[in-house]
């Protein structure tokens, strides 16, 4: 099932829409095109994140379509995440000066020039071959500070191109004080700029479209094998299933697993995957860097209610002592400036990467970027907020659940 939010208001001339952004924010890469030739180059065809979207769909296999899309269970978490967006309000300042719009944020000791993060996202070689190192080069030449979980990005990593952080996921690095040197080291050895802690994905949940597929959960690392002249996929030989009883042969981590990961790095640790603000103020106690409110793109626990729901409670939690960031159903330039309006530092972002890559690869993923940086920028010029410190609460107000639009 998609959940597209397509706009279909007033649909402007494109070579005077193009010539507007350029006269508002300078020559972005992908506006210095004639309007002729975005009609004609399939890249600049899509106006928005979720036009990438069926591009996406038709050149992937069903089932590598489906791992990019589902949620977990009933999905409820997967449409909380986009529908909630929708019960906040912006409330636009008037005649503040404009006409220089700065994004750029400074984030654990980087400057980043626009708080627009990319999310790790497992199984990319499903949608791209080498998904991980084209993803990682295109967040490189977007200079947009990237989260990876995969083993297979050594060189990416040595050219130090564009800052990276490693995402732990199962905690197996961390199952003793041994492994967790031996990772510590492996990771400052690569030039790391950071550790990404993510506390939710002890178990893996039952991801329904997954499990009917027979999806080979070594598909999603190895990339879709071909089907034959039938159509036909070769039989799984370890499909996702249901039935098996929840177990781990080691203790998963626990907080003092943080302090003591805290002990032996200066780089940030961050922890992805809180939903609560009694979390958020425990990841402060035990030295976390700053903490990710996240769902796990609605992945893995189902009902939990949307991330941006969650946000306002940990921002007031951590009371200001270490950066929050937020993650799970951004596709707008207006949803990114809402996370802001309620305290979050910066975003991550993964299916909306995920569909341009799909679709074509590193420039996809490129154009999907500055589609949303430039969106930032437009609503931020349209809100009367000219740099991320003028956004505050006062931006945004929260709808009555018997006003909502449906």
């Amino acid at each position: 099932m998609d959940f597209p939010r397509y706009t279909t208001s007033i649909v402007l001339n494109r070579r005077s829409a193009l010539r507007r952004l350029a006269a508002l924010f300078g020559a972005a890469p992908f506006l210095g095109r004639e309007a002729g030739q975005a009609q004609e180059d399939p890249l600049l065809q899509p106006v928005s994140v979720m036009e990438f979207a069926p591009l996406a769909k038709r050149k992937l296999d069903p089932l590598a379509w489906d791992y990019l899309e589902d949620g977990s269970e009933d999905e409820a978490s997967l449409r909380d995440n986009l529908t909630a967006f929708g019960r906040i309000v912006i409330r636009p300042r008037a005649l503040i000066d404009v006409h220089k719009i700065d994004l750029s944020v400074e984030l654990f000791g980087q400057r980043l020039e626009y708080p627009i993060l990319l999310d790790p996202a497992g199984g990319k070689n499903c949608f791209y071959p080498d998904g991980e190192n084209v993803a990682a080069r295109a967040a490189a030449a977007k200079r947009a500070l990237y989260i990876t979980n995969g083993g297979r990005i050594q060189k990416t990593l040595e050219s130090g191109r564009g800052p990276v952080w490693w995402q732990v996921t199962t905690g197996g690095e961390f199952r003793n004080s041994q492994s967790m040197r031996a990772f510590v080291k492996r990771v400052e050895s690569q030039g790391c700029s950071g550790i990404c802690f993510t506390t939710d994905i002890m178990y893996v949940s039952h991801r329904e479209r997954d499990i009917r597929n027979r999806l080979e959960r070594a598909w999603c690392e190895t990339g879709m094998p071909a089907r034959d002249a039938q159509g036909r996929l070769p039989e799984a030989k370890n499909p996702w299933r249901v039935g098996v009883y929840p177990e781990r042969p080691f203790p998963t981590p626990t907080w003092a697993t943080l302090s003591e990961l805290r002990s032996m790095t200066r780089l940030p640790v961050v922890i992805k995957g809180l939903m609560r603000g009694e979390d958020g103020a425990l990841a402060v106690e035990h030295g976390a860097s700053g903490v990710i409110v996240s769902n796990h793109g609605a992945r893995q626990l189902d009902h939990v209610g949307a991330t941006i729901e969650a946000l306002p409670e940990v921002v007031q939690a951590v009371a200001g002592k270490i950066p929050v960031l937020v993650d799970g159903g951004f596709r707008r330039g207006t949803d990114i400036l809402k996370a802001l309006a309620l305290g979050a530092r910066a975003v991550c972002v993964a299916r909306p990467y995920l569909y341009g890559l799909a679709a074509f690869g590193q420039p996809g993923v490129e154009r999907v970027i500055e589609l949303l940086r430039t969106e930032l920028a437009l609503n931020m010029g349209l809100a009367g907020v000219p740099k991320l410190a003028d956004i505050d609460r006062t931006l945004v107000r929260i709808r009555a659940a018997s006003a909502e639009v449906r």
